[in-house]
């Protein structure tokens, strides 16, 4: 019996895939079919290899000297992403970050559907936010299995990250979209995606510095 194994791709060619599709779907509503991976590039400001190799990863094959359809790219790199299905999602931590992703219009083109949010403030429990309702933290995990989600957003306070993760774990939440500005230690197989305002922040600080120091 052979073991299924996750592929590893690069992450920074996965990171770049969102950016072609905003790109893609731009010429697609001014009518355009067909684009090649030069134009991409240009359009980018990347280099057509790094474009050639970041699209092969999705399995498509171009023409030569005429390009990608453009709905049978956008397609290929969808399915790729995961994006051709809906993921189902509950989002912890209503505070103001977790309520601007709740407000966020963006995921339904990547076919996230935050289905309702968790928290222990009884101030905010029973409320809604865009018609997802506020649910106790204590019931998530009854939530969980009833509505089958898998995934979930992390947004508590740094102290409470890694218990939530835990309790998200329990539940069967096999990947974790970490906004707690924290590592999280987590079992083997469980997938954790952290994103860090503070990180991004400090390069742009640090790269605004630098500029002027030359």
């Amino acid at each position: 019996m052979s073991e299924t194994k996750e592929r590893a791709y690069p992450v920074p060619s996965i990171r770049r895939l969102p950016l072609y599709l905003s790109f893609l779907r731009k010429l697609r509503d001014e009518k355009v079919e067909v684009v090649s991976s030069t134009r991409i590039a240009e359009e980018l400001g990347l280099t057509g290899i790094q474009v050639r190799k970041d699209l092969a990863m999705t399995g498509i094959v171009g023409r030569p000297k005429i390009g990608h359809t453009i709905n049978e790219l956008v397609s290929h790199i969808e399915c790729f992403l995961g994006w051709n299905q809906t993921r189902r999602a509950f989002l912890v931590g209503v505070g103001h970050l977790g309520t601007a992703l709740l407000g966020y219009k963006g995921f339904q083109q990547e076919n996230l559907d935050i289905l309702a949010s968790f928290d222990t403030s009884p101030q905010k429990i029973g409320k809604e936010i865009l018609g997802r309702p506020i649910y106790p933290l204590s019931r998530f995990e009854e939530k969980a299995k009833e509505l089958n989600v898998q995934c979930a957003i992390l947004t508590v306070p740094a102290q409470f990250a890694q218990e939530t993760a835990d309790l998200m774990v329990k539940a069967g939440i096999q990947g974790i979209w970490n906004f707690a500005p924290v590592q999280l230690f987590v079992p083997e197989g469980i997938i954790v995606e952290n994103v860090s305002l503070s990180s991004s922040l400090a390069v742009l600080s640090q790269r605004m510095n630098s500029q002027k120091t030359v």
